[in-house]
């Protein structure tokens, strides 16, 4: 049995494969395998996969059926002790595996977390998460809030998930944040290396910066979050910051949105969820933490509607 799964979803990433897999066959820890899931390309990336020769290389070949059951299908095929994820666009530092299977083995952790570099045109830059102790979400329940809900920066112990069958939302975008947060409650103990381990590639006009019409898909995100884990009493303060947090930043966002209307549909809707689920919203001290501009904004629907046209005819 590996060490460690690392499973890698791909789609027409013949631009960026070479650069993913050259810095898994290169990690200083050799006891891995590499879990490479074709999710139905129709480019040049299975010539370029098929290419490398090693044996540790897991290939599968599936139609299209997007990231949750990709991911999904990869949690299936791995037999590593400890599970790990990379999108095929970013890439690992050479001793990513190494330092993070010892902080799992040497301090019994279910759930490691690290620190990353976010690179953007060329320019990298590194993103901190809060510095901890090993700890559990019952104790530290700010972590809700503060870390990232995406799965690429932590490694988790197989039994984590299998234990209770945590996965990835299937047929939803966003399908990171459920799996996230489960990983984080149902984790006996968390910790964090401060160091950052993962390249994180952000491109221009990708899925990342520019919404659609699926940004209505946060919505029913954040609703299953907050429905399995809102009767837990010690969450509640976390869980709320947590939606506020959620849904201001898809709020804004919407000033990236390629139609305008359903911008405006989606922002109405959000402030309706919220005022639904947190009706004092206004008064929730997550503002506390955004600037006197950034505040007034985002607590007020009619000038983040025009926050949001004003930069989209302006700006985009």
């Amino acid at each position: 049995m590996p060490d460690m799964s690392i499973i890698v979803p791909i789609y027409n990433a013949e631009k960026y494969i070479d650069r993913c897999l050259t810095s898994l066959l290169t990690q200083t820890k050799k006891e891995l395998e590499f879990i490479l899931i074709n999710d139905g390309s129709t480019d040049d990336t299975e010539k370029k996969i098929l290419k490398y020769k090693d044996h540790r290389i897991k290939y599968f070949r599936n139609k299209n059926q997007g990231i949750g059951k990709t991911r999904n299908f990869g949690i299936q095929k791995a037999t590593g002790k400890y599970i790990m994820f990379l999108d095929s666009d970013d890439y690992l530092e050479e001793d990513a595996c190494e330092v993070l299977y010892q902080k799992a083995e040497q301090e019994d952790l279910d759930l490691v977390l690290c620190d990353y570099y976010q690179i953007q045109n060329g320019l990298s830059k590194i993103e901190k998460l809060p510095s901890f102790k090993n700890t559990t979400l019952k104790k530290m329940p700010t972590l809700l809030k503060s870390v990232n809900l995406s799965p690429w920066n932590k490694l988790y112990k197989s039994t984590l998930l299998s234990k209770h069958h945590i996965r990835f939302i299937e047929d939803l975008k966003y399908e990171d944040a459920p799996f996230v947060v489960d990983s984080l409650l149902y984790a006996k103990k968390v910790g964090k290396v401060e160091k950052p381990l993962i390249n994180y590639v952000m491109h221009q006009n990708s899925e990342t910066t520019i919404r659609d019409e699926r940004i209505f898909d946060i919505l029913r995100i954040i609703d299953l979050i907050r429905k399995k884990w809102k009767k837990e009493s010690y969450l509640k303060e976390d869980l709320d910051k947590l939606t506020i947090r959620m849904i201001t930043n898809y709020t804004i966002q919407q000033r990236n949105q390629k139609d305008p209307k359903i911008a405006m549909k989606f922002i109405d809707e959000a402030f309706s969820y919220m005022k639904k689920e947190i009706p004092d919203y206004k008064k929730n001290k997550y503002y506390e933490s955004r600037s006197f501009l950034q505040r007034n904004i985002e607590k007020n629907k009619g000038l983040s509607k025009l926050y949001c046209l004003f930069y989209h005819f302006f700006w985009n």
